[in-house]
């Protein structure tokens, strides 16, 4: 099949490899090249960077349905449109009477939106996956061609969940496009009863609070990182938390822990052998980062700061006059 790709994420990256293995690309669209890093060079997408390198015919424009940019895209004749985050709406008069999908990272219905891996994870979702839809006039909002799901590790982040489900699509889209070639393909419209937002993270959302069971402690940690990352208040200093653990409480007595939501318990109290008390159980510190300096070990940082006793970790403006 001629294939034209519309995407700019990591997310479509293995995708496009497939699709150029099997299929004619005549032509990968991406978003424009943008400023990055402490420099702000400009900077390609990560599918642009492939593109340039397998020498694909390849287009960055700012409006993607301007006439310049839809007369050059129906030149090409296209069997089909893929869509992987890619940034921009495609307009009715760009798609015409093409067939053309969408890989979202999600089990739609739930979670439309910019950011579905992290939102689902930071909602204590056991489970995830990827669907392919049509495209519509409403975000994400499509009929559902497949999906593939998968289970969330609780010891992943949601940038290696990130990763995962974008090494699901390449199967999924091949089996899409396949049925579609067919005449085999069964859309399954979205039931709107069950559909769920995920907007895009901000810097503002990137702490945590302690009030709350520790399963979901941690998937809010997990879901922040790496972007925008997940920092808290400890001993008065600032420390992002890169991975965690929760455990179970073992009804063991902390040393200079006031009452809190669990008898003796103080939600964020630091217990002598490192664990952080949550409104039900605790989480295990694994990965830590200061201000300025690496990833580390959380015994490592204490090693090097110290915790003095009665230590209590705080989400950013919790109490601590943080903002």
């Amino acid at each position: 099949m001629r294939i034209v790709f519309f995407g700019s994420g990591a997310f479509g990256l293995p995708t496009l490899e497939r699709l150029v293995r099997e299929h004619d690309v005549p032509l990968v669209i991406t978003q424009p090249d943008r400023p990055a890093g402490r420099r702000r060079r400009l900077t390609p997408t990560p599918i642009a960077a492939f593109a340039s390198e397998k020498s694909l015919d390849l287009l960055k424009p700012a409006d993607v349905n301007a006439p310049e940019v839809i007369r050059r895209v129906h030149d090409v004749h296209a069997d089909a449109f893929v869509v992987i985050a890619f940034g921009q709406k495609l307009g009715e008069e760009l798609i015409g009477e093409h067939f053309a999908v969408n890989l979202h990272g999600s089990l739609l219905p739930k979670y439309r939106g910019a950011a579905p891996i992290q939102r689902a994870m930071m909602a204590g979702e056991r489970q995830t996956g990827v669907s392919v839809i049509t495209l519509a006039s409403r975000m994400d909002a499509g009929a559902v061609l497949g999906t593939s799901r998968t289970a969330i590790d609780p010891g992943e982040t949601a940038g290696e969940l990130h990763d995962r489900l974008a090494l699901l699509g390449p199967d999924l889209v091949m089996d899409v496009l396949a049925r579609h070639e067919a005449g085999a393909l069964d859309p399954q419209p979205q039931d709107e009863t069950r559909a769920t937002r995920a907007p895009k993270l901000t810097k503002a959302e990137g702490t945590v609070t302690f009030d709350r069971p520790a399963p979901l402690v941690r998937a809010v940690i997990h879901g922040l990182t790496p972007w925008p990352g997940c920092t808290i208040e400890i001993d008065g200093r600032s420390l992002r938390l890169l991975r965690v653990k929760d455990e179970a409480d073992d009804g063991q007595s902390l040393k200079g822990a006031a009452v809190g939501c669990t008898p003796g318990r103080t939600p964020g109290a630091v217990a002598e052998d490192g664990r952080v008390f949550c409104r039900e159980g605790a989480i295990r510190l694994l990965s830590v980062q200061p201000p300025g300096g690496k990833a580390m070990s959380f015994s490592a940082y204490v090693n090097g700061h110290g915790l003095p006793e009665g230590a209590v970790c705080r989400g950013l403006g919790e109490g601590s006059g943080v903002t």
